[in-house]
């Protein structure tokens, strides 16, 4: 264990490490299916995987974490399922605000919200404001979430805002439509990683993984562990990133 540790270590110093690594948590059905699970072990082990990646981060010098908890299209899941993950949810902001903040790590939801209870969007207010000074890794939990729904609200505030008189069309430019998304402070993702074995984005940060490398593995989202991130970081090395310039 301590051999296999020490290599992890020393591997990891090799490495360029990505400021901002986005994750699809795919899986979690599969990987319970594959063990006679029901369905909301698969889930619940699922979302405690995510402290101990967003631990590995901070231990390998990433700054930034987004995963894809839930997209906007999954409200159309069986009632049951959805209802379990809003109550993950719950439990989740009730449970980590204590370990986050130990950590140094903020937390921010991004997506459309206007679905949640309205005892769930409390929580997450009062988690983004008792993180928000935070500095050790940024976890943006993407919930709700829909990309092509994020760039049409982005649209619609800036045409607000041309016909309020405050900008003129020619003013629009990618710099100022990034400002309009949800979350404009975190940097566009390096690296994105899909567990599970499927090749899409799923409506994930479209605009916002114009440049990113990707990464996809068969491994199931609960079963994902350090030598699987370090294996990714890996992979990212190995690419030459050129922008489009040559």
């Amino acid at each position: 264990m301590f051999f296999w540790r020490k290599k992890n270590i020393n591997q990891a110093a090799n490495l360029k490490i990505p400021q901002h690594i986005a994750i699809i948590m795919d899986g979690n059905a599969r990987w319970a299916k594959s063990k006679n699970l029901p369905l909301k072990v698969g889930h619940k082990i699922g979302s405690e995987n995510v402290r101990k990646i967003a631990e590995n981060c901070i231990e390998l010098g990433v700054k930034n974490l987004t995963i894809y908890a839930f997209s906007s299209e999954n409200w159309d899941r069986p009632e049951e399922e959805v209802s379990y993950l809003m109550k993950l949810l719950d439990e989740y902001l009730e449970k980590e605000t204590k370990p986050l903040i130990e950590k140094d790590i903020r937390i921010i939801i991004s997506g459309n919200l206007e679905k949640l209870p309205e005892k769930t969007k409390a929580k997450i207010a009062a988690i983004e404001s008792e993180t928000k000074n935070n500095q050790a890794l940024t976890l943006n939990v993407a919930f709700s979430y829909g990309s092509r729904q994020e760039i049409v609200d982005a649209t619609k505030k800036l045409a607000l805002e041309v016909s309020q008189g405050k900008i003129s069309v020619s003013q629009i430019d990618e710099k100022l439509f990034s400002q309009n998304l949800y979350n404009p402070e975190i940097p566009d993702p390096d690296l994105l990683i899909r567990t599970a074995g499927d090749l899409r984005l799923s409506n994930f940060l479209l605009w916002q993984l114009a440049y990113a490398e990707f990464h996809f593995t068969k491994t199931y989202w609960p079963d994902f562990s350090k030598k699987e991130l370090l294996q990714a970081i890996s992979d990212f090395n190995k690419r030459e990133r050129r922008y489009g310039k040559r």
